[in-house]
């Protein structure tokens, strides 16, 4: 990959690499992941197009927001980013979190995205099971203990613990984030994405499934969905070459 650059928007400082040339690619990492984690990827397209992959805010070397946000917040930054380095137009490639900003971005402002590929893709809502509910119950009066001194507190962590997937244990001063993010429903925007889009699955994707990709694919106006085989929510990291080859197809 390439050298590590920085580029302040909205008074935070954000990491990006950008190699190559032609026209841009943009590489949107998702939840908890960094723009390295594009690197087989990166590599791979910055010899034909102009490559950037980001460290989106909170994560990797960039800074984190100032307070919760959503993909539409992300997205916004984005957009700025567009602006500051003269990118008119570009394709996008989001994986999971990182699709959810593209959805956004390609539905809310079209004129900036060529094509778009979504990747293992978050922003669907399924219909949850009665343990999920029964755990967000439990978080709630967690939220509430936590308010009744140190005891309280350590009540609250203890639940929290229990409760929290691995990624909200992890999630530090993201946790905001993170769940004013999980229940942002994206579907409403998918009829209005006007790019052309690849979806790509892998087949044994357990945190987004497939049916996540079936929606979109039936949902956005042009879509194609294509599964990796054995491949799972990191489908571009389980299956490189395979996952190369279908974006280098459709870019083509």
């Amino acid at each position: 990959m390439g050298r590590v650059k920085f580029i302040e928007i909205e008074k935070l400082k954000i990491a990006y690499q950008v190699e190559g040339t032609g026209t841009p690619v943009i590489l949107l990492h998702g939840w908890g992941a960094e723009a390295n984690t594009f690197s087989y990827v990166f590599d791979r397209f910055s010899d034909t197009h102009q490559i950037y992959a980001l460290d989106l805010p909170g994560f990797g070397l960039s800074e984190i927001p100032p307070d919760a946000w959503d993909a539409s917040d992300y997205a916004r930054i984005i957009s700025i980013f567009f602006e500051k380095l003269n990118i008119d137009k570009a394709h996008l490639i989001g994986h999971s979190y990182g699709g959810r900003i593209s959805i956004v971005l390609a539905a809310e402002q079209p004129e900036k995205v060529d094509k778009l590929i979504l990747v293992d893709s978050a922003g669907i809502i399924l219909p949850r099971p009665m343990t999920y509910h029964f755990k967000i119950s439990l978080a709630k009066i967690g939220r509430l203990i936590r308010k009744c001194g140190a005891l309280g507190k350590r009540l609250a962590d203890n639940i929290a613990n229990r409760v929290g997937s691995s990624d909200y244990k992890k999630a530090g001063l993201m946790r905001a984030t993170m769940v004013k993010s999980v229940n942002q429903n994206l579907r409403p925007l998918l009829p209005k994405i006007q790019a052309t889009t690849l979806l790509i699955w892998g087949e044994n994707d357990i945190d987004t499934p497939i049916s996540s990709g079936k929606i979109m694919q039936d949902e956005i106006p042009n879509a194609e969905l294509v599964i990796l085989k054995g491949a799972g929510h990191f489908s571009f990291l389980d299956k490189p070459k395979e996952f190369c080859q279908s974006v280098e197809t459709f870019l083509a």
